[in-house]
């Protein structure tokens, strides 16, 4: 998978200047939105930084005691989630999640890919909810906010624990990741995808280095993404592709080029949404311009407006992913003609629901019990 050449003409600012973090997706630390007190970082004009002054990752024990998100999202075809992780050391600095952070007391910003809360009872967490006689079985989405691949799950396996459970109750399970980590667990996606219980899907937003670099600074490569690609779908799991999100003026010139070559790594699916900046995100990312691709910033900016109907966000139900306007719907039409070509767009592989079972209770009496 490494002999495409990214059609990117992207040309990223290696130094991108005072504020910028090697390693990190931006060095602001914005105040939490919820806070009544806000503090005003400035440049003092002397370079601290040091290898041994970068800001390190924290680890904060989560105590909640329920682990399935529930959502009633009309733009979303899932209900149900698990997060393993709140806030993400990849660090991608057009993260929707970022703002999410404020719930917890932390910034959108530094502290977003910094402070990363996990949570050690996830596995007996949700054994207990899918126990419950009330549970209704459904799509399980892992990665729906938070990266559940992301670096910590190499030594925590929070994620693994949690398909392993899963697995034990027939429960089928989506994965959304920009992780090559993902392979680790194909023994278990492998075994459910044989009865219908498994999908992953794989996001790429460009096929350039430098600029996966800059935008998605601790996530792996494109080029091991699409290995990820070839080893899951050799293995028999269904891999889909996003191309998410699509940036105007930035990555969206790559968008048939991250379809195709997705395709022949093994994806059969695809999906695309446009870069959304929700709340303390749009400073962030407009900062992140201008460090990293200052003569480009104003033009990027302006595209985003025009999808946008003059803002820099859109949080309506049925816009939000695709945006509007003409530049919006010029990008719509692309993907849907490239993936029709690709044969992206027929879908294969439906999860299967009917299938779940509490270990240690026969479907008879689980039958009976309805009545």
């Amino acid at each position: 998978m490494s002999g495409f050449q990214s059609v990117s003409c992207v040309r990223i600012k290696k130094d991108a200047g005072p504020g910028a973090i090697k390693g990190r997706g931006t060095g602001m630390n914005p105040a939490n939105r919820f806070e009544a007190e806000r503090l005003e970082a400035f440049d003092d004009g002397w370079d601290h930084e040091d290898e041994t002054s970068r800001p390190q990752t924290t680890l904060i024990r989560d105590t909640t005691r329920s682990i399935i998100a529930r959502n009633d999202s009309p733009d979303l075809a899932f209900n149900t989630s698990v997060n393993p992780y709140r806030g993400c050391e990849h660090g991608c600095i057009y993260c929707f999640a970022r703002p999410s952070h404020a719930y917890l007391g932390f910034s959108a910003g530094l502290d977003f890919e910094t402070k990363i809360v996990f949570k050690p009872d996830a596995a007996k967490l949700l054994e207990k909810e899918l126990s419950r006689s009330g549970y209704k079985p459904g799509v399980i989405v892992l990665g729906s906010n938070t990266d559940p691949y992301q670096p910590v799950e190499r030594t925590l396996s929070l994620t693994r624990s949690v398909l392993e459970v899963l697995e034990r109750f027939n429960n089928p399970v989506g994965i959304v990741t920009k992780s090559a980590g993902v392979a680790r667990d194909k023994d278990i996606l492998a075994r459910m995808a044989a009865h219908g219980l498994a999908k992953v899907h794989i996001s790429i937003t460009t096929l350039d280095p430098a600029l996966a670099r800059a935008m998605e600074p601790r996530a792996a490569s494109p080029a091991r993404r699409l290995a990820a690609i070839s080893e899951l779908a050799e293995a028999g799991i269904p891999v889909g592709v996003m191309a998410s999100p699509m940036i105007p003026g930035l990555n969206d010139a790559e968008m048939e080029q991250i379809l195709e070559e997705a395709a022949k790594a093994g994806a059969t699916s695809a999906y695309t949404t446009m870069l959304r900046l929700p709340h303390e995100l749009g400073a962030l990312f407009t900062d992140w311009l201008q460090k990293y691709l200052p003569e480009r910033a104003t033009h990027v900016l302006s595209l985003i407006r025009q999808s946008r109907a003059g803002e820099l966000n859109d949080s309506q139900f049925h816009t939000r992913f695709a945006g509007t306007g003409p530049y919006a719907a010029m990008m719509a039409q692309r993907f849907t003609r490239a993936v029709r070509r690709l044969g992206l767009d027929k879908e294969r592989y439906r999860l299967d629901a009917s299938k779940f079972l509490i270990p240690g209770r026969n479907p008879a009496s689980m039958q009976m019990s309805l009545f």
